[in-house]
């Protein structure tokens, strides 16, 4: 595209250099019809305007040295008189400052000094002075109408390029909270169900006297909790790659109020005992409220096997006297915590910014009892609608 801005400009510059010239010749024509010049000042005169016009080559490298040079010119003959006021054009669309007004000022003096050099025997000094001067305002006219264009022009073409650089950003940024979404439903899915796995193998190595019935039973669980970990796992990979999908595509339906009750169940087969206590009259309202309230318990009961194994987990539900349901997930802290796997912290900042989108409040920390017992609490307070 700039080679192709540059050929026009030099078409451009060709053309004014032969309008130049070829309105010398017709400027060179009139005055010897009308007597004003003849014989050998027309020869070198049409000589001197077809160097001023050549010239004009080199108006967009150096506009205001050529039009320096052309104006003194006219004062000399007036066949050079196009070729200075393109070159005054030039300036006046490429510069600002007073060196316009300098140029300008030089360009009508030398109008008035080929006028009186060689009076024209048709019209008076006055009436030339006049006609000079229309020709310079006209070109100040253009010239100006053509620099606010071309400002123009640049103010809309900087304004695009803004444009296109915020849409880049945001289509970032857009990709940056998908994969964090993305990631989050991950960790959802795939940590309660790894924990079980993790649970029943533990058991299985610190029970060397189960039963092979009891063995089994484990490694039936561990089978079942793989396999439904891997069907989380390539459903969010299939998602990934198929892009966005609408509602009733084929997607397994997502977890809700009514899958608490098998969340516990597999829960307590992974030998996490849990207390459960729902006081709600029905499934809360919204998928997303139902969902957050799923993902709330998922998360609390996952922690609780991760960091205080055998431990009973409360986990109660119940709606707030302030239109606020109520979601308490919480366990003892054993004396000597286990280790905090890789990724700890990872889901209750995920809970976080769910709460927060719903407009709730989620608390959760090490909460110590009037008797003295610590207690882990996980405790959300999400707006119930009307």
């Amino acid at each position: 595209m700039i080679r192709t801005e540059r050929a026009a400009a030099r078409v451009f510059d060709v053309v004014a250099i032969l309008a130049a010239a070829f309105c010398a010749l017709v400027i060179a024509a009139d005055a010897e019809a009308g007597g004003r010049i003849a014989g050998d000042a027309t020869f070198f005169s049409l000589l001197l305007a077809f160097a001023a016009s050549t010239m004009l080559w080199w108006r967009r490298r150096h506009p205001v040295a050529v039009a320096a040079v052309l104006a003194p010119i006219t004062a000399v003959t007036d066949f050079a008189g196009v070729a200075a006021l393109i070159a005054l054009y030039t300036v006046i669309t490429r510069r600002r400052g007073p060196v316009i007004g300098v140029l300008l000022a030089l360009n009508l003096l030398a109008g008035v000094a080929y006028s009186l050099l060689r009076p024209d025997p048709q019209l008076p000094p006055a009436a030339e002075f006049v006609f000079t001067l229309a020709f310079l305002t006209a070109t100040v006219a253009v010239a100006v109408a053509m620099r606010a264009r071309r400002d123009l022009i640049e103010v809309l073409r900087e304004r695009a390029t803004r444009a296109e650089e915020e849409a880049r950003v945001r289509a970032e940024r857009l990709r940056a909270l998908e994969r964090e979404r993305i990631a989050r439903e991950m960790h959802d899915a795939l940590a309660h169900r790894i924990s079980m796995v993790s649970l029943h193998a533990g058991a299985l190595q610190i029970r060397p006297d189960l039963t092979p019935q009891e063995v089994a039973e484990a490694a039936t669980t561990i089978r079942d909790s793989a396999h439904q970990a891997l069907e989380d796992l390539r459903e969010i990979l299939g998602v990934l790659r198929a892009g966005p999908r609408e509602p009733g595509d084929g997607l397994r339906p997502q977890p809700g109020p009514e899958q608490l009750d098998d969340l516990v169940t597999d829960a307590r087969a992974a030998g996490v005992p849990v207390d459960f206590d729902n006081r709600l009259a029905g499934a809360p309202p919204g998928a997303a409220l139902g969902r957050t309230v799923y993902r709330l318990v998922q998360e609390g009961l996952t922690n609780a096997g991760k960091h205080a194994p055998g431990t009973t987990v409360r986990v109660e539900l119940s709606r707030a006297g302030d239109g606020e349901l109520h979601v308490l997930i919480a366990n003892p802290v054993p004396a000597r915590p286990a280790p905090a796997p890789p990724g700890a912290g990872a889901g209750l900042l995920g809970l976080t910014e769910r709460v927060d989108l719903l407009g709730g409040r989620l608390r959760h920390g090490v909460h110590r009892a009037p008797d003295g017992a610590l207690t882990f609490r996980l405790e959300a307070w999400l707006p119930w609608p009307v």
